[in-house]
């Protein structure tokens, strides 16, 4: 094994550097003829949705993928037959010139995993169900019990080690956060550190056979779990003297904006502490839509690199009263409906729009009715509206609050409902303020003992010039908290010459990273030209990814491979279309039982397809309606919902 240094340890527990973009170096592993980990860049791949015994059609799509940017491609091999049939798969693939390196994915058979070994460049398996069992059962292991059951995994696994071994084929142990065994959920419970030790017992196991050739991942569709577990991960293997690389996914993340908007979140949150090796988006798409997203993820870290080789002066940061291994939200006094218990507010600023007409505020959540003269309230309307030095030739609606820079609030004959936005400076030197609530702007950099002197009237507005931002921010907040300082926090990030695109990708990165790891009270994304409808619903799709503030139905849902036994695509946009109205509901649809239930462990409901034109119902984990036709299911599913209560009509 390659040396690791006692830094990954030391400073920053799972990662070099809190405060410094510094990529954690690992092991090199040899997949076909592009490496992985070491010192080399973060590769891309993506898993083919077409039948693995349609060869052309694999093929075919193979080839999309590679030219959209994928440098590994993953094939289900859910059988032997299949297994058998990647060699037609390969022997195409090279006649057409393409070397493109092709990963078997393996759940529940050996057999196929031993014969796809032979062939393929790497085998995924997953621990939960190799060779383990998964039935939903509450079973006490003794340890003998325990132990002997890990007996009986490594007798199975090893043959498959071994081929692997023999043929140069690499591994990657693949860990998902609802595929847990009953054993392990015996001992560890439905939790991060059960999904690490679930990886980790079969890398001990590959070691003892002086096996190394390996990749890991810790993949769940919650993304604080899935940052959890990933972390965990690498301060456990770093204590046992490994440094395998790391493979990354958010599962089942859906389609469209939201899906983007949480790989991102759960992603880029580990991408920015210098983790991960490889990417997959999972998204309900064609795969070749996917590479692009990673790519756009991956390659601003390439960016990030090449300027820390410039600049390495950010002090560490200890972290006493901080655990990056567990959510916990930071501690304030609530300023109004600011901080405190309160849901995390969304900022935008509305100052470059036309004052004069307040159909604008649509784009936001605000619906004006001008023959009644009222708005009306969308799930995703924002709360804070920055005007800086312009004023409205209209009256706003009554729940939106009006934020100036400071001397044009002090000009304002009508100061109902409006703030007063000052620096540091300004407040220090202000003889007039707002009775109830000001905001006060400073840098990430700017904290010192007048911070300690702002009273429980300031939230502060939190921006950051750094390179490396997000830990800049990180920074602050934690020496907030040692501090014992509760004033509440906005977190604002400003994006320019940015498409709607990296946009979405780049603030769900900065501003996820920060709220998963329970720092920020609000988010004000600042990228000027953009659609503010854009900049709206990214904002609550980043507060819905990192679970702090549930606005709209989510969707758990898995992207189609060759598994699947209906058309995910067409039957997400199906049940979005009848069902998009029940906020804070989870429904999940799965394609195969393989993704189901397990993979949609923290959904309401369930929608998974069992056969052909069979479709079985879940409530949470528990199965409701088994093999329905599919032209009915979906009105099952909505009975279901109804009889529970949790059904409201459409508006």
């Amino acid at each position: 094994m390659e040396n690791i240094s006692e830094k990954h340890i030391l400073e920053g527990g799972y990662c070099n550097s809190l405060t410094q973009y510094s990529r954690f170096l690992t092991r090199e592993v040899n997949i076909g003829d592009i490496a992985l980990g070491g010192h080399n860049p973060i590769r891309i791949q993506s898993m083919t949705t077409t039948d693995t015994m349609d060869t052309l059609g694999t093929v075919e799509q193979t080839i999309r993928m590679v030219e959209s940017g994928c440098e590994y491609v993953r094939i289900t091999a859910p059988s032997i037959k299949e297994a058998e049939n990647l060699a037609n798969i390969k022997k195409e693939l090279r006649y057409r010139g393409y070397n493109v390196p092709l990963i078997a994915d393996i759940h529940f058979t050996p057999n196929a995993a031993e014969m796809a070994a032979r062939i393929v460049e790497k085998v995924r398996v997953n621990p939960g169900n190799y060779a383990d069992k998964k039935k939903f059962e509450n079973i006490d292991y003794t340890q003998d019990a325990y132990n002997a059951e890990l007996d009986r995994i490594y007798k199975k696994f090893i043959p498959l080690v071994k081929i692997c071994k023999e043929y140069g084929t690499a591994m990657r142990i693949g860990t998902n956060h609802g595929s847990l065994s009953d054993r392990i959920m015996s001992h560890y419970g439905d939790t991060p550190r059960g999904m690490v030790e679930s990886a980790m017992e079969f890398i001990r196991m590959c070691e003892d056979q002086q096996y190394y050739n390996l990749v890991i991942s810790m993949k769940a569709s919650n993304t604080q779990v899935m940052v959890q577990a990933y972390r965990l991960l690498v301060e456990t293997m770093t204590k046992e003297g490994m440094n395998y690389p790391l493979h990354l996914g958010v599962t089942e993340a859906g389609d469209g904006e939201d899906g983007r908007i949480k790989s991102a979140v759960g992603i880029g949150t580990l991408l920015e502490d210098g983790l991960g090796d490889t990417i997959r988006v999972s998204l309900t798409e064609d795969p070749e839509f996917e590479a692009p997203v990673a790519k756009a993820l991956a390659d601003r870290y390439t960016r990030r690199s090449l300027e820390q080789l410039e600049k390495r002066t950010a002090p560490p940061v200890q972290y006493s009263t901080y655990s990056p291994y567990e959510y916990n939200r930071r501690i304030t006094e609530p300023v109004q409906h600011i901080g405190g218990h309160h849901h995390p507010l969304v900022m935008i600023d509305v100052s470059k729009e036309n004052l004069k007409d307040p159909y604008f505020l649509t784009a936001v959540g605000y619906n004006y009715s001008a023959g009644l003269d009222k708005y009306n309230l969308a799930d995703q309307a924002c709360d804070l509206a920055y005007l800086g030095d312009n004023l409205p030739s209209f009256s706003f609606p009554g729940n939106l609050k009006q934020v100036y820079n400071y001397k044009t609030w002090l000009g304002l004959k009508d100061k109902h409902n409006a703030h007063p936005l000052f620096s540091m400076e300004e407040f220090n030197q202000a003889s007039l303020k707002d009775e109830y609530l000001n905001f006060v702007q400073l840098d990430a950099d700017g904290l010192n003992s007048s911070v300690q002197q702002l009273n429980n009237t300031v939230v502060l507005i939190l921006e950051t010039s750094a390179a490396h931002g997000m830990a800049a921010q990180r920074s602050f907040f934690i020496t907030l908290q040692d501090q014992g300082l509760q004033l509440p926090v906005i977190i604002k990030r400003s994006y320019t010459e940015v498409d709607a695109d990296n946009l979405m990708l780049y603030a769900a990165t900065d501003l996820g990273a920060l709220l998963t790891d329970g720092f920020g009270d609000g988010v004000w994304i600042d990228s000027p030209g953009q659609n503010l409808a854009l900049i709206n619903s990214t904002s609550f799709g980043i507060l819905q990814a990192t679970r702090t503030r549930i606005s709209k139905t989510e969707y758990i849902s898995c992207p189609s491979c060759g598994r699947t036994l209906f058309d995910l695509q067409e039957t997400t946009q199906l049940i979005r279309s009848r069902t998009d109205h029940l906020k804070g509901i989870k429904i999940g649809i799965m394609g195969c039982i393989v993704n189901g239930p397990g993979e949609m462990a923290d959904a309401d409901y369930g929608y998974v397809g069992t056969g052909p034109d069979k479709i079985t119902l879940y409530r949470g984990k528990e199965v409701v309606k088994k093999n329905v036709t599919t032209a009915y299911a979906l009105d099952e599913l909505i009975g279901i919902i109804k009889d529970d209560g949790n059904w409201v009509e459409k508006l």
